[in-house]
């Protein structure tokens, strides 16, 4: 495989993923970005939890789907978050979503 193809291959990759989450955006509540992945859940349980002096976050999510090309089943009934980094929660205003059907 060229690179060309493989580079070819990504592309292709990452509009499908795009035009998935087109597709399923509206069927969810909440947002949730970390330093690592991209999530779309119904039901957040987000704490904040201390180990020493450390402070870290807790997320669990359920019904959510992981927005990552690799993956080939994106539609998650729980994941459970555990990071030191910035957690990003945001409800989905369901009349805010405008996304364009021509990608």
């Amino acid at each position: 495989m060229s690179a060309e193809d493989l580079d070819n291959y990504e592309t292709a990759a990452e509009l499908a993923l795009y035009r998935e989450y087109r597709d399923v955006i509206k069927l969810f509540t909440y947002v949730v970005e970390t330093e690592r992945r991209f999530y779309l859940a119904n039901k957040v349980d987000f704490n904040v939890r201390s180990a020493g002096q450390d402070v870290y976050f807790d997320v669990q999510l359920t019904d959510a789907w992981v927005w990552d090309v690799y993956r080939s089943s994106r539609f998650v009934k729980k994941v459970r978050i555990v990071t030191f980094k910035d957690v990003n929660v945001e409800e989905v205003q369901k009349s805010d979503i405008d996304i364009p059907d021509s990608l």
